[in-house]
Protein backbone atom coordinates (compact mmCIF):
# COMPACT_ATOMS: atom_id res chain seq x y z
CA UNK A 1 0.00 0.00 0.00
CA UNK A 2 1.33 3.31 -1.05
CA UNK A 3 1.91 5.78 1.90
CA UNK A 4 2.42 9.23 1.73
CA UNK A 5 5.36 10.74 3.52
CA UNK A 6 3.25 13.64 4.65
CA UNK A 7 0.73 13.42 7.54
CA UNK A 8 -0.44 14.54 10.78
CA UNK A 9 -2.51 13.51 14.55
CA UNK A 10 -3.34 14.47 17.67
CA UNK A 11 -4.11 13.32 20.78
CA UNK A 12 -5.31 14.47 23.79
CA UNK A 13 -6.86 12.57 27.22
CA UNK A 14 -5.97 12.48 30.98
CA UNK A 15 -4.67 9.84 33.37
CA UNK A 16 -3.98 9.45 37.14
CA UNK A 17 -0.98 8.34 38.72
CA UNK A 18 -1.36 8.14 42.58
CA UNK A 19 -3.30 11.44 43.32
CA UNK A 20 -2.24 13.43 40.33
CA UNK A 21 -3.81 13.95 37.94
CA UNK A 22 -2.23 14.50 34.74
CA UNK A 23 -3.78 15.98 31.12
CA UNK A 24 -2.11 15.52 28.09
CA UNK A 25 -1.31 16.58 24.88
CA UNK A 26 0.43 14.86 21.33
CA UNK A 27 0.46 16.24 18.53
CA UNK A 28 2.63 13.82 15.26
CA UNK A 29 3.34 15.83 12.19
CA UNK A 30 5.46 14.58 9.04
CA UNK A 31 6.69 16.12 5.79
CA UNK A 32 8.67 14.97 3.27
CA UNK A 33 12.52 14.25 3.62
CA UNK A 34 14.96 11.50 1.99
CA UNK A 35 15.47 9.80 4.37
CA UNK A 36 13.95 8.94 8.16
CA UNK A 37 14.51 12.02 10.51
CA UNK A 38 12.70 11.92 14.04
CA UNK A 39 12.60 14.88 16.47
CA UNK A 40 11.02 15.24 19.50
CA UNK A 41 9.67 18.06 21.64
CA UNK A 42 9.06 17.14 25.12
CA UNK A 43 9.35 17.81 29.04
CA UNK A 44 11.99 17.93 31.38
CA UNK A 45 12.39 15.26 33.34
CA UNK A 46 11.14 12.19 31.00
CA UNK A 47 13.91 9.77 31.69
CA UNK A 48 13.64 7.09 28.60
CA UNK A 49 10.19 8.52 27.26
CA UNK A 50 12.30 9.63 23.51
CA UNK A 51 14.18 5.96 23.49
CA UNK A 52 11.21 4.56 23.65
CA UNK A 53 9.07 6.81 21.27
CA UNK A 54 12.12 6.71 19.13
CA UNK A 55 11.90 2.91 19.13
CA UNK A 56 7.79 2.72 18.17
CA UNK A 57 8.18 5.95 15.30
CA UNK A 58 11.14 3.78 13.73
CA UNK A 59 8.56 1.04 13.61
CA UNK A 60 6.01 2.53 11.92
CA UNK A 61 7.81 4.78 9.20
CA UNK A 62 10.20 4.43 7.13
CA UNK A 63 10.98 7.65 5.19
CA UNK A 64 10.18 11.41 6.64
CA UNK A 65 11.15 14.36 8.84
CA UNK A 66 8.49 13.54 11.67
CA UNK A 67 8.00 15.85 14.87
CA UNK A 68 6.84 14.32 17.57
CA UNK A 69 5.67 17.15 20.55
CA UNK A 70 4.19 16.43 23.53
CA UNK A 71 2.38 19.05 26.02
CA UNK A 72 1.92 17.95 29.79
CA UNK A 73 -0.08 19.47 32.42
CA UNK A 74 0.19 18.26 36.18
CA UNK A 75 -3.46 19.54 37.76
CA UNK A 76 -6.11 18.39 39.81
CA UNK A 77 -3.92 16.27 42.60
CA UNK A 78 -2.27 17.20 45.73
CA UNK A 79 -0.14 20.14 44.30
CA UNK A 80 -0.45 22.15 41.12
CA UNK A 81 2.24 23.32 38.87
CA UNK A 82 5.01 25.38 40.55
CA UNK A 83 7.23 28.03 40.21
CA UNK A 84 11.10 27.42 40.11
CA UNK A 85 12.53 30.81 41.09
CA UNK A 86 16.53 30.23 39.90
CA UNK A 87 14.79 28.95 36.62
CA UNK A 88 12.78 32.13 36.62
CA UNK A 89 15.82 34.68 37.36
CA UNK A 90 17.76 33.02 34.54
CA UNK A 91 14.98 33.83 31.93
CA UNK A 92 14.50 37.10 33.68
CA UNK A 93 18.25 37.44 33.21
CA UNK A 94 18.42 36.05 29.48
CA UNK A 95 15.35 38.38 28.55
CA UNK A 96 17.02 41.30 29.69
CA UNK A 97 20.30 40.42 28.35
CA UNK A 98 18.36 40.33 24.90
CA UNK A 99 16.44 43.58 24.85
CA UNK A 100 19.45 45.92 26.20
CA UNK A 101 21.70 44.41 23.04
CA UNK A 102 18.35 44.66 21.05
CA UNK A 103 18.11 48.54 21.77
CA UNK A 104 21.90 49.45 21.18
CA UNK A 105 21.28 48.20 17.70
CA UNK A 106 18.12 50.58 17.06
CA UNK A 107 15.78 47.15 17.74
CA UNK A 108 12.45 47.74 19.88
CA UNK A 109 11.47 44.47 21.18
CA UNK A 110 7.43 43.29 22.53
CA UNK A 111 7.40 44.07 26.18
CA UNK A 112 8.11 40.45 27.95
CA UNK A 113 4.72 39.37 30.17
CA UNK A 114 4.05 37.54 33.14
CA UNK A 115 2.45 34.94 31.05
CA UNK A 116 5.75 34.67 28.78
CA UNK A 117 8.27 34.16 31.58
CA UNK A 118 5.89 31.19 32.67
CA UNK A 119 5.79 29.51 29.17
CA UNK A 120 9.71 29.96 29.30
CA UNK A 121 11.09 26.06 28.96
CA UNK A 122 11.47 24.94 32.62
CA UNK A 123 10.08 28.01 34.18
CA UNK A 124 6.83 26.27 35.22
CA UNK A 125 7.27 22.99 36.71
CA UNK A 126 4.66 20.65 36.11
CA UNK A 127 6.13 17.25 36.25
CA UNK A 128 5.97 14.82 38.77
CA UNK A 129 7.42 15.06 42.52
CA UNK A 130 8.12 11.74 42.49
CA UNK A 131 12.30 10.74 41.88
CA UNK A 132 10.95 7.68 39.67
CA UNK A 133 9.58 8.81 36.09
CA UNK A 134 9.08 5.81 34.75
CA UNK A 135 5.28 5.34 36.17
CA UNK A 136 4.90 8.87 34.26
CA UNK A 137 6.53 7.31 31.02
CA UNK A 138 4.87 4.15 30.85
CA UNK A 139 1.31 5.56 31.28
CA UNK A 140 2.33 8.30 28.67
CA UNK A 141 3.39 5.29 26.00
CA UNK A 142 0.00 3.31 27.00
CA UNK A 143 -1.35 6.37 25.04
CA UNK A 144 0.41 6.67 21.94
CA UNK A 145 -1.10 3.83 20.05
CA UNK A 146 -3.99 5.87 19.28
CA UNK A 147 -1.70 8.65 18.12
CA UNK A 148 -0.26 6.34 15.58
CA UNK A 149 -3.09 4.60 14.35
CA UNK A 150 -4.58 8.23 13.61
CA UNK A 151 -1.31 9.17 11.98
CA UNK A 152 -1.01 5.79 9.73
CA UNK A 153 -4.48 6.66 8.50
CA UNK A 154 -3.90 9.95 7.33
CA UNK A 155 -0.99 8.74 5.80
CA UNK A 156 -2.38 6.08 4.28
CA UNK A 157 -5.80 8.41 3.12
CA UNK A 158 -3.11 10.96 1.03
CA UNK A 159 -1.14 8.01 -0.02
CA UNK A 160 -4.42 6.36 -1.78
CA UNK A 161 -4.97 9.56 -3.55
CA UNK A 162 -0.76 9.48 -5.00
CA UNK A 163 -1.63 5.95 -5.77
CA UNK A 164 -4.71 6.67 -7.83
CA UNK A 165 -2.55 10.04 -9.52
CA UNK A 166 0.53 8.10 -10.50
CA UNK A 167 -1.56 4.90 -11.74
CA UNK A 168 -3.35 7.34 -13.71
CA UNK A 169 0.14 8.97 -15.34
CA UNK A 170 1.73 5.15 -15.63
CA UNK A 171 -1.53 4.77 -18.12
CA UNK A 172 -0.79 7.77 -19.62
CA UNK A 173 2.75 6.86 -20.33
CA UNK A 174 1.42 3.66 -21.82
CA UNK A 175 -1.09 4.63 -24.07
CA UNK A 176 2.19 7.16 -25.29
CA UNK A 177 4.39 4.30 -26.14
CA UNK A 178 1.93 2.06 -27.95
CA UNK A 179 1.46 5.00 -30.15
CA UNK A 180 4.96 5.54 -30.46
CA UNK A 181 5.05 1.78 -31.48
CA UNK A 182 2.54 1.79 -33.79
CA UNK A 183 4.09 5.07 -35.53
CA UNK A 184 7.36 3.23 -35.47
CA UNK A 185 6.05 0.49 -37.70
CA UNK A 186 4.08 2.72 -39.68
CA UNK A 187 7.21 4.57 -40.52
CA UNK A 188 9.09 1.61 -41.21
CA UNK A 189 8.20 1.49 -44.85
CA UNK A 190 8.76 4.44 -45.74
CA UNK A 191 12.08 4.31 -43.71
CA UNK A 192 13.34 1.38 -45.95
CA UNK A 193 12.05 3.26 -49.43
CA UNK A 194 14.29 6.31 -48.13
CA UNK A 195 17.64 4.30 -46.89
CA UNK A 196 17.22 2.61 -50.70
CA UNK A 197 16.95 5.91 -52.75
CA UNK A 198 19.90 6.80 -50.40
CA UNK A 199 21.80 3.81 -51.59
CA UNK A 200 21.54 4.84 -55.29
CA UNK A 201 22.59 8.41 -54.73
CA UNK A 202 25.16 6.91 -52.67
CA UNK A 203 25.81 4.28 -55.74
CA UNK A 204 25.96 7.35 -58.75
CA UNK A 205 27.43 9.80 -56.70
CA UNK A 206 30.75 7.28 -55.46
CA UNK A 207 30.88 4.83 -58.34
CA UNK A 208 34.09 3.38 -57.16
CA UNK A 209 32.31 2.11 -53.64
CA UNK A 210 31.34 -1.15 -52.88
CA UNK A 211 28.42 -1.48 -52.92
CA UNK A 212 28.36 -3.52 -50.43
CA UNK A 213 29.84 -1.34 -48.21
CA UNK A 214 27.45 1.21 -49.11
CA UNK A 215 24.24 -1.60 -47.92
CA UNK A 216 26.21 -2.03 -44.48
CA UNK A 217 26.70 1.60 -43.41
CA UNK A 218 22.98 2.36 -44.69
CA UNK A 219 21.72 -0.82 -42.71
CA UNK A 220 24.38 0.40 -40.07
CA UNK A 221 22.21 3.76 -39.75
CA UNK A 222 18.75 1.70 -39.93
CA UNK A 223 19.83 -0.24 -36.94
CA UNK A 224 20.34 3.73 -35.10
CA UNK A 225 17.07 4.54 -35.79
CA UNK A 226 15.25 1.58 -34.75
CA UNK A 227 13.26 2.40 -31.72
CA UNK A 228 12.12 -1.02 -30.73
CA UNK A 229 14.40 -1.69 -27.62
CA UNK A 230 13.41 1.90 -26.09
CA UNK A 231 9.69 1.07 -26.67
CA UNK A 232 9.79 -2.30 -24.85
CA UNK A 233 12.01 -0.89 -22.11
CA UNK A 234 9.77 1.76 -21.83
CA UNK A 235 6.79 -1.00 -21.09
CA UNK A 236 8.85 -2.42 -18.76
CA UNK A 237 9.32 0.68 -16.36
CA UNK A 238 5.64 0.96 -17.06
CA UNK A 239 4.71 -2.83 -15.51
CA UNK A 240 7.31 -2.39 -12.77
CA UNK A 241 5.76 0.74 -11.55
CA UNK A 242 2.26 -0.94 -11.55
CA UNK A 243 3.52 -3.61 -9.59
CA UNK A 244 5.36 -0.75 -7.29
CA UNK A 245 2.14 0.90 -6.33
CA UNK A 246 0.80 -2.38 -5.17
CA UNK A 247 3.38 -3.32 -2.98
CA UNK A 248 2.95 -3.26 0.95
CA UNK A 249 6.21 -2.32 1.03
CA UNK A 250 7.75 1.25 1.52
CA UNK A 251 8.29 2.08 -2.57
CA UNK A 252 9.46 5.43 -2.53
CA UNK A 253 12.98 5.02 -3.37
CA UNK A 254 12.19 2.27 -5.77
CA UNK A 255 9.83 4.80 -7.32
CA UNK A 256 12.52 8.09 -7.36
CA UNK A 257 15.01 5.26 -9.39
CA UNK A 258 12.61 4.47 -12.03
CA UNK A 259 12.08 7.95 -12.70
CA UNK A 260 15.36 8.40 -13.76
CA UNK A 261 15.20 5.35 -16.39
CA UNK A 262 12.17 6.28 -17.52
CA UNK A 263 13.63 9.92 -18.56
CA UNK A 264 16.41 8.02 -20.01
CA UNK A 265 14.17 6.11 -22.47
CA UNK A 266 12.57 8.91 -23.27
CA UNK A 267 15.58 11.10 -24.24
CA UNK A 268 16.74 8.40 -26.57
CA UNK A 269 13.05 8.53 -28.24
CA UNK A 270 13.40 11.76 -28.74
CA UNK A 271 17.18 11.65 -30.10
CA UNK A 272 16.56 8.71 -32.56
CA UNK A 273 13.47 9.28 -33.62
CA UNK A 274 14.10 11.54 -36.69
CA UNK A 275 10.82 12.07 -37.44
CA UNK A 276 8.52 14.90 -35.91
CA UNK A 277 5.61 13.03 -34.68
CA UNK A 278 7.64 10.73 -32.56
CA UNK A 279 9.56 13.29 -31.29
CA UNK A 280 5.80 15.27 -30.28
CA UNK A 281 5.32 11.70 -28.41
CA UNK A 282 8.25 11.55 -27.12
CA UNK A 283 8.07 15.09 -25.80
CA UNK A 284 4.41 13.80 -23.92
CA UNK A 285 6.07 11.00 -22.96
CA UNK A 286 9.01 13.56 -20.91
CA UNK A 287 6.10 15.78 -19.68
CA UNK A 288 4.15 12.88 -18.11
CA UNK A 289 7.17 11.48 -16.50
CA UNK A 290 8.60 15.16 -14.96
CA UNK A 291 4.48 15.65 -13.47
CA UNK A 292 4.89 11.72 -12.02
CA UNK A 293 8.32 12.36 -10.71
CA UNK A 294 6.70 15.07 -8.73
CA UNK A 295 3.93 13.03 -7.13
CA UNK A 296 6.54 10.29 -6.39
CA UNK A 297 8.73 12.88 -3.83
CA UNK A 298 6.11 12.54 -1.53
CA UNK A 299 5.91 8.68 -2.03
CA UNK A 300 7.04 6.71 1.41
Amino acid sequence: MVKSMTGFATETGSFEITSDRYEFSWELRAVNARGLDLRFRLPDGLDGLEAALRRRLSDSVARGSVTLSLRLIRGGGSRGPRLDPAALEAAITLVTAAEAQASERGLLLAPMTAAGLLGLRGVLDTSSDATDPAPLVAALLARLDPLIASFEASRADEGTALRDVLQAQVDAIERLTMEARRMAENRRGNQAEALRAALLRLGEAAPGVEPGRLEQELALIAVRGDLTEELDRLAAHCAAARAHLESAAPVGRKLDFLMQEFNREANTLCSKSQHAPLTRIGLDVKAVIDQMREQVQNVE
